[in-house]
């Protein structure tokens, strides 16, 4: 018995070296899960953080989006009236053209009329010739 009493004692004390060294690691992975944790805590935190920088930004982008949408569409309309006005400019600066073209034009043919006039009146009226009347004197004769 003596010789299984110290096997026994010999188990016994590995058994409580493999106790003492399961107990560190033990203590050593439940250390290394709270620093886990903890810090999956602080992940979630920074993600959480980060998620809503995101979705503000996102709103920001939609909202500078739509703002170019309506500065771009009210673009449009100034660019829509301006060729409207343009329109309009050409159409009065066309017909004033042409009344201009007109107006020379009859002027031209009036100082072509003035200047063509006054020699065919001299041909076609007849050149008057002034007579004077003037009394004759006859002399007295001696034989009357």
């Amino acid at each position: 018995m003596a010789f299984g009493l110290g096997k026994l004692a010999v188990l016994e004390s590995k058994l409580n070296i493999y106790e003492d060294l399961s107990q560190q690691m033990l203590d050593k992975l439940e250390k290394a899960v709270g620093t886990i944790s903890e810090n999956s805590n602080k992940i979630a935190i920074i993600l959480e953080r980060h998620e809503s920088r995101l979705d503000e930004s996102e709103r920001t982008d939609n909202l500078i989006l739509k703002m170019i949408d309506e500065l771009k569409d009210q673009e449009e309309k100034n660019h829509q009236i301006l060729h409207e006005r343009i329109d309009r400019i050409q159409k009065k600066v066309d017909s004033n053209q042409k009344f201009v073209v007109g107006a020379g034009a009859v002027l031209a043919t009036l100082v072509t009329i003035m200047q063509v006039v006054p020699p065919v009146v001299r041909v076609l009226t007849p050149q008057v010739s002034s007579a004077t009347i003037s009394a004759v004197v006859m002399p007295v004769s001696e034989f009357s």
